[in-house]
């Protein structure tokens, strides 16, 4: 199931779009902490954002900047704002597409689906097509972005699977922390530290529930390493 995050600071806007996507399928995130919108679009780590430009503290131009630096998720500005020159604003600020308030939500759905077909379904494109790693029985295909163990299999998210790749490729091997901001992100300049330690909780819990526990490990002062099971 997709999550959306819905960055509106309106409330009847706000919950009309989330009961409709939820009528959709999809599995979305009204945002709340609009002073931290950074460190909450971390936390609910979504697979598509939906930004208004006129936000408290700071307009939605700045936000799909900071959020850039830590997420590649596709971002539809929702706006009021009808002028060509928004537009263009949005898209030079790392925004993927626009529409304009009142909402057509069928026109949006419509676009959300385009987005996330592109960016993870049958139309994403990957150099890993058909790649797999394995070490200490654990696979890691990442073409599907998923992960197996004795018969179990676990989906990941495309932060999980490029922190499971990075660290399985180098099985038994420390991985820096700067080498893994640098493989999640294009710009690490503006990223804290915590948001790549939440990413790694993440992994780690998956790998848990898969009954790896344990199989990345913390070099204090250095990063990490992904210890192969001996069974």
């Amino acid at each position: 199931m997709y999550r959306i995050f819905i960055v509106e600071d309106d409330d009847k806007i706000g919950l009309l779009l989330k009961q409709s996507l939820d009528k959709y399928g999809f599995a979305s995130i009204r945002a709340i902490r609009f002073h931290d919108l950074k460190h909450e679009l971390v936390e609910a780590e979504p697979h598509l954002i939906l930004l208004d430009i006129h936000l408290p503290h700071f307009d939605g131009y700045y936000w799909c900047r900071q959020f850039r630096t830590v997420t590649s998720a596709p971002i539809i500005f929702v706006s009021a704002r009808s002028g060509e020159m928004d537009q263009v604003m949005a898209i030079e600020n790392g925004g993927d597409d626009y529409i304009t308030k009142p909402i057509p939500l069928d026109l949006l759905v419509a676009k959300i689906k385009g987005l996330l077909r592109r960016a993870y379904g049958e139309y994403a494109s990957s150099h890993h097509t058909g790649s797999q790693l394995e070490a200490g029985g654990l696979k890691l295909d990442i073409s599907r972005s998923e992960l197996e163990w004795k018969g179990a299999a676990m989906p990941l998210t495309k932060n999980e699977c490029l922190l499971a790749e990075c660290l399985i490729g180098q099985a038994g091997r420390i991985v820096t922390r700067e080498r893994l901001l640098e493989t999640l992100w294009d710009d690490v300049q503006f990223v804290d530290d915590n948001t790549l330690t939440v990413n790694v909780t993440r992994l780690r819990k998956k790998l848990e529930e898969l009954g790896l526990p344990g199989s990345v490990e913390t070099v204090r002062g250095q990063g990490y390493k992904f210890v192969p099971s001996e069974s």
